[in-house]
């Protein structure tokens, strides 16, 4: 929680399966870089993704485009959830170059670096997001089992206890 990799223009990257805290990890450094006088931007891939085509279609994608890149910390969350179309990659591509060495992404996925090829549709593509993205990063692989279904799980012993 030092931030020092915003001083750095590093990328936090949570990797892992859903419900295991990613989201939650993220926002908590999201707030403490708040609290230290950094601006923060927290979207999803995909409503990155929307945004950037409305702005396209409205004639003020590079507008938009600089929303994303002007904050200290751009966080893009759930990546990998839904498969991008061809003008979806070259957004996000778009963003990911522009905040390379600039700013620092907190990125999370549900999905391996190998799948992202599959995930973008274009290998080439992911292989350059993920080249910058990476060269200055700081991965972490998360592993266990969903909070989620972990709570369910105990309410539902509660109720069979009962």
């Amino acid at each position: 929680m030092t931030l020092s990799f915003l001083t750095n223009n590093e990328n936090p990257i949570f990797l892992g399966p859903p419900g295991i805290g990613k989201t939650h990890l993220a926002v908590s450094i999201g707030l403490q870089a708040i609290s230290q006088g950094y601006k923060t931007y927290f979207i999803s891939a995909q409503d990155l993704v929307t945004q950037l085509r409305k702005a396209d279609l409205d004639q003020k994608l590079e507008k938009k485009l600089r929303s994303f890149v002007k904050p200290s910390l751009l966080f893009i969350d759930e990546m990998g959830y839904m498969k991008l179309d061809n003008y979806s990659a070259y957004y996000l591509f778009q963003v990911i170059a522009r905040r390379y060495e600039r700013g620092s992404i907190i990125l999370t996925s549900n999905k391996s670096f190998g799948e992202w090829g599959d995930i973008i549709g274009y290998p080439i593509i992911a292989t350059a997001m993920l080249d910058q993205l990476l060269h200055h990063s700081r991965i972490f692989n998360l592993n266990g089992e969903s909070y989620r279904m972990k709570e369910k799980k105990l309410q539902k012993e509660k109720q069979m206890g009962s």
